[in-house]
């Protein structure tokens, strides 16, 4: 079984920076691939950025140059370094798992999930 736990979603003004978090527990993290996913009310839940095994990373268009994916398999953590946020950067942030080597786009390719951390982003 894993378990995912998200923190340091907060009110921020937009243009300001965030760092989120992502604690892993559980069966191997390493060789596990991770994502980044958000769902703004009323909105599909949709990828932001994943990493994969070997620390290759994907982003969403919406978020290339802003938003930054690592990951520290020491830690088990995977973190999402969020910056220049805009109003429309706001939703629930969500970090996700699956067995696979490499990023997956869509969240039906992610059994694992967790609970979601919120990011308000005023403007």
């Amino acid at each position: 079984q894993v378990q995912l736990v998200e923190s340091g979603g907060r009110l921020v003004q937009a243009g300001s920076s965030l760092r989120l978090s992502c604690a892993a527990s559980g069966r191997t993290f390493s060789t596990n691939a991770m994502g980044w996913f958000r769902q703004a009310p009323e909105k599909e839940r949709e990828f932001v950025a994943g990493i994969g095994w070997s620390g290759g990373t994907m982003y969403a268009d919406s978020v290339k140059g802003r938003f930054t994916i690592s990951r520290d398999n020491a830690k088990n953590t995977v973190y999402l370094q969020m910056n220049s946020l805009k109003f429309e950067d706001t939703a629930v942030y969500y970090c996700a798992l699956r067995r696979e080597l490499r990023v997956g786009v869509i969240p039906e390719q992610y059994p694992y999930w967790g609970q979601g951390t919120q990011v308000t982003v005023s403007s």
